[in-house]
């Protein structure tokens, strides 16, 4: 039987006159590009940009929803109820459709980004409402969560179509979770080699080693990989390569994801 996977990445998140990423070399490796729209990362101009880009090599196009925290790159913890989230997501979600339609694609996933995952973990009734509001706005889009997580178990309550995530550049706590970022480069995987490795040991055994040694299982139909971590075009090729190698098929999740 043959195993699927498809590889996201956080993308277009730069704006004005700041770069952040490197979408045009990481672009032709991936298969859904998590595209920022305004709030967290990005502008107008960037999203035009990295949906074209998306279109150019056949990547499927996602929008990746932040807080309303530019200045803090949407990793700051802000006091919303769950009707505040759904307006944000919507916001955010409809814009981004504007560009996909203008370039003859549609959206095909939503990925929350950065402190929202945590936020999740602590009060479900947030991750609940960011599933419901996919089932309220087009129960065709797919909702990407982390697997083995108090959000993926809420977000399963509700109609939403999902898809598990799982990292090859981050390393595993014991508990399922990601190791923090304030351990800096120990929570980081950049050896391309490395980060392969796990790839191919989540997708075809469904395992993987957590940062004290342990191999826990995992699940998922989506990998990550960070576009703003150093050299993430030579992980992404890698991570992708092993995977051709192993035997994986390698395909944006409209194409083979179970409705």
């Amino acid at each position: 039987m043959t195993t699927y996977i498809d590889i996201n990445c956080d993308m277009g998140e730069s704006y004005g006159r700041w770069t952040l990423g490197h979408d045009e070399e990481v672009m032709p490796h991936i298969t859904s590009a998590n595209i920022a729209c305004g709030f967290h990362g990005g502008d107008p101009h960037v999203m035009r940009r990295t949906v074209e880009l998306a279109v150019e090599h056949g990547v499927a196009v996602g929008a990746h929803p932040g807080l309303p925290d530019l200045m803090g790159f949407g990793r700051r913890r802000m006091d919303v109820s769950p009707a505040d989230l759904k307006d944000y997501h919507r916001y955010q979600i409809g814009a981004l459709a504007a560009f996909a339609k203008a370039c003859g694609t549609t959206v095909q996933h939503v990925k929350p980004h950065g402190i929202q995952y945590h936020m999740f973990e602590d009060d479900v009734e947030l991750g609940r409402a960011t599933a419901e509001q996919i089932v309220e706005l087009d129960p065709e889009l797919i909702l990407m969560t982390m697997a083995m997580t108090k959000y993926d178990a809420a977000a399963r309550t509700t109609r939403a179509r999902l898809a598990t995530e799982g990292f090859a550049d981050r390393v595993y706590a014991d508990d399922g979770q990601l190791v923090t970022r304030k351990l800096g480069k120990n929570a980081l995987i950049a050896d391309p080699a490395r980060a392969a490795d796990q790839a191919v040991r989540m997708v075809l055994e469904g395992k993987v080693r957590t940062i004290t040694g342990k191999t826990i299982d995992v699940r998922i139909q989506t990998l990550c990989i960070h576009g703003d971590t150093e050299g993430a075009h030579r992980i992404v090729a890698a991570v992708r390569e092993a995977l051709v190698k192993a035997g994986a098929a390698v395909k944006p999740l409209r194409d083979w994801l179970p409705r």
